[in-house]
């Protein structure tokens, strides 16, 4: 029975995101002014969140913040320049994966994931570069990801160390 309720309420719910799609996608086809950026996402995020168990929740927050800055970061004013636009939006879409990767490193227990997690941080540090690069952008200074486990790269399977108050870690 609880079976059957959670695939009606997925259905439904996808039915409704479907057609806040289908409404937003024909509203943009039909409109002379085309809906700004925001009320598309708008439209995109306005299905809410099923509660978290406790022990996935920071996860879970980490998660809706990054997305919640990437998609912010997205509302640009567009400036006549096609290139220079898609590297704007992209940009923050890039970054907001990068710390969804960061959150699965700190919270997830699949090693398959985490080293997924790993290189999406690294592949998308470099696509980031090659935007820059190819709008003549300067690049911002190389640094570290923050809460990338310092002990990884001597073969443990899991960070050991603790983060101190200034942000380091210490074994």
């Amino acid at each position: 029975m609880l079976l059957r309720f959670t695939r009606l309420r997925f259905r439904l719910s996808s039915w409704a995101v479907a057609a806040g799609l289908v409404a937003t996608a024909t509203a943009v086809a039909n409109a002379t002014d085309a809906p700004s950026l925001g009320d598309y996402i708008t439209a995109i995020c306005s299905a809410a969140f099923r509660p978290a168990p406790p022990q996935e929740s920071r996860f879970l927050s980490e998660n809706v913040g990054a997305m919640t800055r990437m998609m912010t970061g997205m509302q640009i004013k567009p400036s006549g320049d096609v290139d220079q636009d898609f590297a704007a939006m992209m940009i923050p879409h890039h970054r907001g994966a990068m710390e969804m990767a960061q959150a699965e490193l700190r919270h997830g227990h699949n090693e398959q994931l985490r080293r997924i997690a790993q290189e999406i941080i690294v592949d998308q540090q470099q696509e980031i570069a090659a935007m820059r690069l190819a709008l003549d952008q300067p690049l911002p200074p190389s640094v570290a990801v923050p809460d990338q486990p310092t002990d990884l790269w001597k073969g443990a399977s899991r960070a050991t160390s603790t983060r101190t108050t200034n942000g380091q870690r210490e074994p």
